[in-house]
């Protein structure tokens, strides 16, 4: 019979976990298989920069964990090795650096996602790699709210060359 202090141990993992899954904007799974103790090391600094908590778990502790936080969509893609990136705060950074990596280092392989309560492929991470950053996605809003004004000024400065070039 298994020791209770154990069984109590893995059911406050699987609490963790669940609450990790819930609280996060972004949660990417992938499979780490092949890539050396080094790799894993700059991959772990590069999201621990971004703010992203990056951590092996088991499967069967993430399967207990996904019934928990209602996400068993993602139980399809917990098989083998298993890493799972939380980020609390940025939606695209785990996305993004897991899949910028995955593409300088073959052995990465993106599994799938959860973001925002929603759980989602390989595909669909990768186009979310690919979205701009926060700042980005902000200056492009900037430049399309001026560019009316912007238009408005140059007509009512060519009204005003031409009134000047006819008086």
């Amino acid at each position: 019979m298994a020791n209770a202090k154990v069984i109590q141990a893995k059911q406050e993992a699987v609490d963790v976990i669940a609450t990790k899954l819930r609280e996060s904007v972004t949660t990417v799974v992938a499979d780490y298989r092949g890539l050396n103790v080094a790799q894993v090391t700059e991959l772990r600094k590069q999201l621990r920069e971004a703010g992203v908590e990056f951590q092996v778990l088991k499967n069967s502790l993430l399967r207990r964990a996904t019934a928990a936080a209602e996400l068993t969509e993602l139980d399809e893609v917990l098989t083998g090795p298993t890493a799972v990136a939380f980020s609390v705060n940025d939606a695209v950074a785990p996305a993004k650096i897991l899949n910028d990596f995955a593409k300088q280092n073959d052995a990465l392989k993106l599994k799938g996602a959860v973001v925002e309560g929603r759980v989602i492929g390989e595909g669909e991470i990768k186009a979310l790699a690919e979205l701009p950053s926060r700042e980005g996605l902000l200056s492009m809003l900037l430049s399309v709210l001026q560019a009316p004004v912007r238009n408005f000024a140059l007509a009512v400065k060519a009204v005003a060359e031409k009134e000047e070039q006819g008086a």
